[in-house]
This record gives C-alpha cells, sequence and structure tokens, in this order.
C-alpha cells in the first residue's frame, strides 16, 4: 500500500513538471516529435486578393497536414468582412496558429492577429487601431458598425485568453483604462507594451526566431508559394498594365468605329477585355453587373454605329458605360456601396482609366492613321482602291472642290459631325457648332479635307 502511495505521487509530481516545462501556447495541442511549420507571408491591404491569398493557403497547409501555421504580418487594415472571414479560419483550424507582426497589424490586422493562438512581434512593430473607417472618407463609421467590431474584438480576445477590455479599446476612443489608455484615444502598442499587457508572446527580428520561443526546435517547413496563376494575375492587375489593357480596349473600339465590321481591332478590344477583367474577377473585385455593365455600354455603341450613325445619346450612354464598368472593377464596392472601399483606391482607379483613355485619344490621333504603311498590318486592311483602269465601274462625282454652295439633305443627324446626300453622292460633313436634323436641307459653306463644312438652309 505503501508503495502504490509513493508511486502515485511520483506520478504526480513527474506530471506537475511536464505541465510546468510545457509552453503555454502548445497547451491542449500535442505536436509530434517534428511537426510540419507551414509559413505564408500577407503583406497587403486585407481586400479581395488578400482574402483569396489566405483562402488557398490555407487549403493547401490542412491538405499537407500541417501542424503548425505562421502568419507573417504586415497591414494597415482593410475590409472588415473579409478580416472577419480570415479570422474564423484562424480560430478554428485544428492546427496550432503563430503571427509575426513584422510591421503593422492595424485595423483589420489587429482582428487578424488576436485570431491565432499566439503573437510575436519584431521590435518595431505595432498593434491596434481597430476602429471602423469609412473607406471613402477615411471618416469613422457611425456605432452600429463600431459596436460590431467591439464585439468581435472581444470576443476572439476572450477565446484565446487575452483582456477584452484592452482588445475593445483598441476599437472605441471612449473607452477609458487607467494606467494604460486614457479617453478619446485609440489604443495601439508597440511590440514591448504588447508583451507588457499580455497582447504578444515575444520579440523577435525573424519569424523564423519565434518557432524556439513557442518550443518548436526540430521541424519540417512548407512555404506557401503562389501559383503561376496567381502570379500572372498579380501582375494584370498592376494598375500600369490595367492601363495598357484599357488602352488596348480604347483604341480597338475607336478603330472598330472607324471601319465598322468584325476584324483586327474588334478582336484586340475583346482580348483586352478579358485580359483586363478576368484578374479582378477572380480577385473577387469585378462583380458579374459590372461586366454586364461594360457589355451593355458596348452595345449602345454599336447601336450609334451601325443603327443611329453620328454622335448621339446612345453613344454617350455607351462611353459613360464602359468608363463606369471599368473604374467600378478595380474597386471593392458593394455594388454603389463604398464604405469598404479604401479613398486611395478609389482615386486610382480612376486616374487609371482617365490616364488611359486620354493616352488612347492621343495613339489615335497620331498613330492610326499611318497602320496601313505597316507591312504586317495592311495586309488585315482594304488598302486597294477600284480604278477604272483594272475594269472597276467608278461612277463620275463632282470634284471636292466644286461642291462649295452647292444644297442637299443631311442624311443623318449633325451633332454637329455626320453625313449628307449631295447630287445623289454620300459626304462626311460638319457644321460649325450647330445641331442640324435628319433630312433638314443644307449648304456646303466649304470644303475641308475630306469633309464638308456645312449650314442649315
Amino acid at each position: 500500500m505503501p508503495t502504490a502511495s509513493y508511486l502515485s505521487k511520483f506520478l504526480t509530481g513527474l506530471l506537475f513538471i511536464a505541465l510546468w516545462s510545457f509552453p503555454p501556447e502548445l497547451a491542449g495541442q500535442a505536436l509530434p516529435e517534428k511537426p510540419l511549420v507551414f509559413h505564408v507571408e500577407l503583406a497587403e491591404d486585407i481586400m479581395p486578393p488578400a482574402w483569396r491569398t489566405m483562402k488557398r493557403a490555407m487549403e493547401e497547409a490542412d491538405a499537407a497536414g500541417a501542424d503548425v501555421i505562421v502568419l507573417s504580418l504586415d497591414t494597415y487594415g482593410g475590409m472588415v468582412n473579409l478580416a472577419d472571414s480570415i479570422s474564423q479560419r484562424l480560430l478554428h483550424n485544428k492546427a496550432l496558429t503563430l503571427v509575426y507582426i513584422v510591421n503593422n497589424a492595424a485595423s483589420a490586422g489587429a482582428l487578424i492577429s488576436l485570431s491565432c493562438d499566439s503573437i510575436y512581434m519584431a521590435p518595431s512593430a505595432q498593434i491596434g487601431a481597430a476602429t471602423v473607417v469609412d473607406g471613402t472618407s477615411g471618416e469613422a463609421m457611425p456605432d452600429k458598425y463600431q459596436a460590431y467590431m467591439r464585439a468581435k474584438m472581444r470576443s476572439i480576445a476572450e477565446a484565446n485568453g487575452r483582456d477584452p477590455d484592452i482588445a475593445q479599446a483598441m476599437v472605441d476612443e471612449d473607452i477609458e483604462i487607467p494606467g494604460l489608455i486614457e479617453a478619446g484615444k485609440t489604443l495601439v502598442f508597440t511590440s514591448n507594451e504588447a508583451v507588457t499587457n499580455g497582447y504578444c508572446e515575444g520579440i523577435a527580428d525573424r519569424w523564423q526566431d519565434i518557432l524556439p520561443m513557442a518550443g518548436i526546435s526540430d521541424y519540417t517547413l512548407a512555404q506557401y508559394e503562389p501559383t503561376a496563376v496567381d502570379r500572372m494575375i498579380k501582375f494584370l492587375v498592376n494598375p500600369v498594365v490595367s492601363g495598357i489593357l484599357l488602352m488596348l480596349i480604347f483604341l480597338g473600339i475607336y478603330a472598330e468605329m472607324q471601319s465598322p465590321g468584325i476584324g483586327f481591332a474588334l478582336l484586340a478590344a475583346a482580348v483586352g477585355a478579358v485580359l483586363y477583367f478576368a484578374p479582378h474577377y477572380l480577385d473577387g473585385l469585378a462583380a458579374n453587373w459590372e461586366i454586364a455593365l461594360f457589355i451593355t455600354g458596348l452595345i449602345f455603341i454599336g447601336l450609334e454605329v451601325f443603327v443611329f450613325p453620328g454622335f448621339g445619346i446612345s453613344g454617350v450612354a455607351g462611353i459613360s458605360l464602359v468608363v463606369t464598368s471599368l473604374v467600378l472593377s478595380m474597386i471593392g464596392n458593394d455594388w454603389f456601396d463604398f464604405q469598404y472601399a479604401a479613398v486611395q483606391d478609389v482615386i486610382r482607379s480612376v486616374l487609371v482609366v482617365v490616364i488611359a483613355l486620354l493616352g488612347s485619344i492621343g495613339l489615335a490621333i497620331t498613330l492610326l492613321g499611318s497602320l496601313t504603311a505597316s507591312p504586317l498590318l495592311n495586309k488585315l486592311v482594304l488598302s486597294e482602291s477600284q480604278e477604272r483602269e483594272r475594269g472597276f465601274t467608278v461612277d463620275s462625282f463632282p470634284s471636292r472642290s466644286e461642291l462649295s454652295g452647292r444644297q442637299g439633305i443631311a442624311a443623318t443627324e449633325l451633332r454637329p459631325s455626320g453625313k449628307v446626300d449631295l447630287d445623289q453622292a454620300r459626304y462626311d460633313a460638319m457644321t460649325q457648332g450647330e445641331f442640324i436634323a435628319r433630312g433638314a436641307e443644307v449648304e456646303v459653306v466649304s470644303v475641308k479635307g475630306n469633309y464638308l463644312l456645312v449650314k442649315a438652309v
């Protein structure tokens, strides 16, 4: 009996020593002797591309059977709904989750960090400032949004054994914690302050250095690497590349308007549109309705070219729809709700489209007139004339210099450009700014190159 008592006390002591020496962040999670550590980097705003990266990375980690997931994080924040999605994946992941804050974990980044089992920070890193703000104005959102974020931060902090009042003070500037934060300020921790207040398990110069701190010395490392598709998407959504694709779209549409028919210009515009919309769609920025808006705009432009020649309501509406869809496809908006779209993203999107449009106009003026001289492109356009000597019948029209003073009929509306009929022939015409309705009588004022300057009779 005494032997059994001594054995019981001995085993109890061994259990106490094991629990005391076991790193707190590994408590409740028995890791194998050589765990698989899966590392992923996230150094961008929490927007659809970031959510796509984290979703794919965590799916890959689960498929590989990762025991530990290390997230190297550097973000100023982003969309709360996407940060919440990432947070839930981290909270309910069976692997041990460690976050290493490289520089900033602000706003949505603070929510993601608190969702991990352990937090580690670089010496100069910061965490906090999780107030929900309007993406377009930068102003704090109404209290119903702040209330949701406060509750979310509190619940996640409680779930991982951290002080919920501190988490709430990172959202609400009205929260006061004596000796820590006074009312009227939003709480932000430096790395040392985070350690002191239980919001950081350690400070390290590199993410690799946090593993020994977590009691992991011998491990197998796997690194999340973007796929070829991911790299291609990242390349295509670059503002410079997007601008070039937009110019291809604009130039293709313009060239098609100048020479209606299904040809090289239309094909170039279609390829540009696919390469522009596809990566933004896969990144969750371009929605179905925005693509439909673009197609509707093209239909209106087509009506203007083929059905209602001239430049009227259909053309203006079509161009407006096309430009609007191109701008919105680069922004993380929800229909016409831009509260989660950062103001810099909106400005950047507008500038990319406007610069591309202006650049296309400049190129159209300087280059399109000489395209037929290209050895490659002259095979794609009609460059030969129907000459009498080659057997073609050519109607005899008066020379253009003799048309001054003659009268005819407006074949289309002149706004101020359009078509007029003179002596059973049709000519390009333009007014001096006035509007002339279709079917009205006109008089040729003068001949200007390849068009006639006309006025109403």
